[in-house]
């Protein structure tokens, strides 16, 4: 006889500590079993050694060792959620399958597709809001369309969230005891979802009052380890968004509570405008005629443009998975319109080595760039890497710790002049939008 169970499906929300969705699940009738699926099909377009895959499992057995605790644990799986859904129904009473909201469009597809194959199973499928404070269209004109400029949006977000007794945190440990309990749950390991352990490590993030108090002077200079590295940990859920809001309010850092507004605010940008994934917001901006040179895009992949601070933000990715938010922009900037490259390219090449990749952000960060997107920088504003490398990196200490041959003639040349590249820039941008 099949034993009678609620699902608990973990996605972007590896922890314990004030998960929504979780929480609920445990305050059901039935058993809860948590579940992990590593899906194939996201899997399959990442390279062997990828470490955020290696970071989720080694999360999800520090998971599995709290669990315990509580008599129960992650079951893991690999393969097609549908597949791994059908296999679970044949070996469980399935009651109910209970996760928290993901907004990206492959997942929303992927979650309408499963909550179909439950229905037909008869089987209930409910989600949350867990990983961010307001989703969807919690926040939008006072005629109910969505904010598309970034200031008045987060006036909005800061007002209703004043008044707002919604986002207390929820507590999981206190009832974990409706767990399943069964120690043969299924269990895999790196080698057999077809990985091996990456060499870069995610680090620990610091919201310790130093560094939020440091944060707005520091914030913009890369030689200075100053930011929370908060990224990756809000990227797959090992944090609560409501306990870092907390911990930004009674510091009083507004600076820092408007970074995680701005996260929230690509989110939604998103949610409503799903097609910015490949197209331009401003549509116009689709006509733009990139060059596209695939030799010049590979040097500014490797970080031999012949520009500094360009050329130490791309090799701090490659070696560390993660780039100094202002050499961000400096980066994107150059390959779309130094380069005339499609932003779509340096999009791809971030998702790939990105360890706090955010499809949202990451998209709307580059639409930015380009000044195809909401908000966007006017396409007339051309940053100058010269000068940014003078402002804030002066004594290029970022530059040296990823350049060892900085200053010598083994250091390319610059791949093209700054102000050819500029004026090319914006004869092309002029004829494409005017």
């Amino acid at each position: 006889m099949k034993e009678k169970v609620n699902i608990f499906w973990f996605r972007r929300d590896l922890r314990m500590d004030d998960n929504v969705g979780f929480y609920n699940a445990l305050r059901g009738k039935f058993p809860v079993l948590p579940i992990f699926i590593f899906d194939s099909e996201i899997l399959q377009e990442l390279p062997k050694d990828d470490a955020r895959v290696t970071f989720i499992y080694e999360t999800l057995h520090k998971l599995n060792n709290k669990l315990r605790q509580y008599g129960g644990g992650v079951a893991l799986f690999n393969g097609t959620p549908k597949d791994v859904f059908q296999t679970i129904i044949s070996r469980f009473h399935v009651q109910n399958v209970i996760a928290n909201h993901d907004y990206e469009p492959y997942s929303m597809e992927r979650d309408s597709s499963i909550k179909n194959l439950l229905h037909e199973n008869g089987i209930g499928f409910f989600t949350f809001k867990d990983q961010v404070i307001y989703e969807k269209d919690d926040i939008v004109k006072d005629d109910g369309t969505p904010y598309i400029v970034y200031t008045p949006y987060m006036k909005k977000w800061k007002e209703r969230f004043k008044k707002d007794d919604k986002n207390k945190k929820t507590f999981t440990d206190n009832s974990a005891t409706n767990l399943y309990q069964n120690t043969r749950l299924p269990n895999l390991s790196l080698r057999d979802i077809g990985f091996t352990k990456s060499k870069i490590e995610i680090p620990e993030y610091d919201i310790s009052s130093l560094t939020l108090q440091q944060y707005e002077n520091q914030r913009n200079f890369p030689a200075k380890d100053a930011t929370s590295h908060l990224g990756p940990h809000l990227r797959f859920g090992t944090v609560s968004i409501r306990n870092i809001i907390e911990e930004a309010a009674l510091e009083k850092n507004e600076v820092f509570l408007q970074e995680l507004i701005w996260r929230e605010f690509f989110m939604q940008i998103l949610w409503h405008f799903p097609e910015t994934v490949n197209r331009a917001f401003k549509q116009k901006y689709d006509r733009i005629e990139w060059r596209n040179n695939e030799t010049e895009f590979q040097k500014w992949k490797e970080g031999k443009t012949g520009y500094p601070i360009v050329d130490a933000g791309m090799r701090q990715l490659n070696e560390t998975g993660y780039m100094h938010n202002r050499v961000r922009m400096v980066v994107a900037g150059f390959l779309c319109k130094h380069l005339l490259i499609d932003w779509r390219w340096g999009e791809a090449y971030f998702a790939e080595k990105l360890l706090d990749y955010e499809m949202s952000s990451n998209i709307g960060n580059w639409q930015w760039a380009a000044g195809s997107g909401v908000d966007a920088a006017p396409y007339f504003r051309i940053f100058n890497p010269n000068t940014q490398l003078e402002k804030f990196d002066k004594n290029h200490e970022y530059v040296k710790k990823y350049i060892p041959e900085f200053g010598t003639e083994n250091y390319p040349e610059k791949i093209v002049d700054h102000k050819e590249a500029r004026e090319r820039c914006l004869k092309v941008y002029k004829s494409a939008i005017a």
